[in-house]
Order: C-alpha cells, then sequence, then structure tokens
C-alpha cells in the first residue's frame, strides 16, 4: 500500500522524499495541507498531532497518509479538523520553540520512523 509523508521537516524530506510532498511552511500549514487531502479522500494513517504536549511546539510535523479511497471518511476528517483546531488552541498561549531546531528535526524523524515501522508491522520503513 502507498504511503506518502506530508512534511515541512528537512531532515523526513533527505531520507524520505521519494515518498513524501514537502511544504514549505509551518506545521499548521502540513495539518491544514493534511486536513485537505483527508476531505479528497486520501487514508489518515498516524495521528496529525504528537503524543506529548512539548512536542506541539515543535516548528516540525509530518503525517502519514494513505492511498486515495474515493469518498472521504467522516471520522478521519473530524480528526483532522480538530487537530487544527487543537493546534491553534495550544499555540495561542505559546509560541513555537525555534531554539531547538536541530532537536525537533531528529525528534520528528524518530517519532516518523516508529511510525512507520509500526504500519509495516514491525518491519523496516522504507528509505
Amino acid at each position: 500500500m502507498q504511503r506518502t509523508i506530508v512534511t515541512n521537516n528537512p531532515a523526513v524530506w533527505d531520507k524520505y522524499s521519494a515518498n513524501a510532498l514537502f511544504i514549505e511552511g509551518s506545521a499548521e500549514q502540513v495539518l491544514i495541507r493534511v486536513r485537505d487531502m483527508v476531505h479528497q479522500g486520501y487514508e489518515l494513517i498516524s495521528h496529525p498531532l504528537p503524543a506529548s504536549l512539548r512536542i506541539m511546539f515543535s516548528p516540525y510535523r509530518s503525517v502519514i497518509i494513505g492511498e486515495k479511497r474515493g469518498a472521504a471518511d467522516h471520522l478521519e476528517a473530524e480528526i483532522a479538523e480538530e487537530s487544527i483546531w487543537k493546534y491553534r488552541q495550544k499555540m495561542s498561549s505559546r509560541e513555537i520553540d525555534a531554539g531547538n531546531n536541530a532537536d525537533y528535526r531528529l525528534i520528528d524523524l524518530l517519532l516518523l520512523d516508529a511510525a512507520l515501522k509500526e504500519d509495516q508491522g514491525g518491519g523496516q520503513p522504507p528509505g
């Protein structure tokens, strides 16, 4: 099954460019692009938001999208929409932590690697 990584992380792009869509912009712009793709019928494979609140303040976001299936899945569309709303809500009281960009790039890449490995049933991630 084809997977696409929607990312604004240059480290992810360097490793997975054959299977990635690079967004020149913010983490919020990545979430918006993911939402738009889900509304077009693409499958949402990984959750758009990180599990950790601290990682929410990262300037980088990478989300795994599956193949286009036709009609949008209403639950996945709701998850994508709510992710943007939650991101904006959290970021309204906090600035992006740009002082640790190298660390955030690495963390985002490691989390993506783990998600890809889990999605493939424990195998090696592509790349």
